[in-house]
């Protein structure tokens, strides 16, 4: 379905990514209007979601002139291939140290601590 040796996408990527999968079938002119401001100009935002194609991350739909995108990869299994060993390369392998960076730098609410505790309550069941 993609190729074998995909990169991790840089930030903007990975925005536009985001907005494929919460969209699930986009044109550019879609994802272009769920970006901030200042937004790209048109053939900026078609021309990085060719690109996530040729990566392997984009399949399309030809329309003629446009295309609809959509995600040859799900979010889960980037996360798990990219994110989740990049977060775990920097905090040693362990989780924990993840997530008391992230309260440290107050980066999480307590709030958020509960709910992380409530999903790993609901897992153990």
């Amino acid at each position: 379905m993609y190729p074998c040796v995909m990169k991790r996408l840089s930030e903007r990527e990975e925005m536009l990514m985001k907005i494929i999968w919460k969209l699930e079938k986009a044109f550019a002119k879609d994802v272009r209007e769920e970006l901030p401001d200042p937004r790209p100009h048109i053939n900026t935002v078609a021309t990085q979601m060719r690109r996530l194609a040729d990566k392997g991350f984009l399949k399309y739909e030809d329309f003629g002139s446009v295309y609809r995108y959509s995600a040859a990869i799900s979010k889960m299994e980037y996360t798990r291939k990219y994110v989740k060993p990049l977060l775990k390369g920097l905090f040693g392998n362990s989780m924990k140290n993840v997530v008391a960076y992230f309260a440290e730098e107050e980066e999480i609410s307590v709030a958020e601590l509960r709910e992380i505790i409530k999903m790993i309550g609901k897992k153990d069941k």
